[in-house]
């Protein structure tokens, strides 16, 4: 498990490194990991560049489908609204997360969108997978950009 969560922190990196909210994310499917992605919403000038979003997308056309059945998302902060419907949409069975994000995370602080049994999919919830570590980049990120902005 810690493997693809160190994968995860290695996009999470780059995502620094780019000047984006330092968040990754891996899919795996059958121990192996088929697609990775970080947030890139301010390089692309797209705010559906999620980490989350990019990778799912790169897992269906690697799957040549939209349905990510046996494949876990592996990703370093908890996912917003719009990433975990994308997640249970896209039938992923087990999602994974290191760091709570408690002022936008829908995956358990301020909605819980893969828990609610209204909708046709609830995928596995694992919550604090590294989370000292997940945590940590996105601390580093926003301590870095105050001391950048004063």
């Amino acid at each position: 498990m810690n493997e693809y969560m160190e994968a995860a922190l290695e996009e999470a990196k780059i995502a620094f490194d780019l000047g984006e909210v330092p968040v990754g994310a891996v899919v795996v499917r059958g121990g192996e990991i088929i697609a990775r992605a970080h947030n890139m919403t301010e390089t692309i000038k797209d705010p559906t560049a999620h980490a989350e979003v990019l990778a799912i997308r790169e897992a269906a056309r690697a799957l040549g489908g939209w349905r990510l059945i046996g494949c876990d998302l592996y990703v370093t902060m908890e996912p917003c609204s719009m990433c975990a419907g994308a997640i249970v949409w896209s039938r992923v069975e087990r999602l994974f997360y290191g760091a709570r994000d408690p002022k936008a995370g829908a995956v358990g602080s301020l909605f819980d969108i893969p828990g609610d049994s209204r909708l046709n999919h609830n995928p596995e919830v694992v919550v604090g997978v590294m989370e000292e570590e997940c945590s940590a980049i996105v601390k580093d990120f926003f301590r870095e950009l105050r001391i950048r902005k004063r």
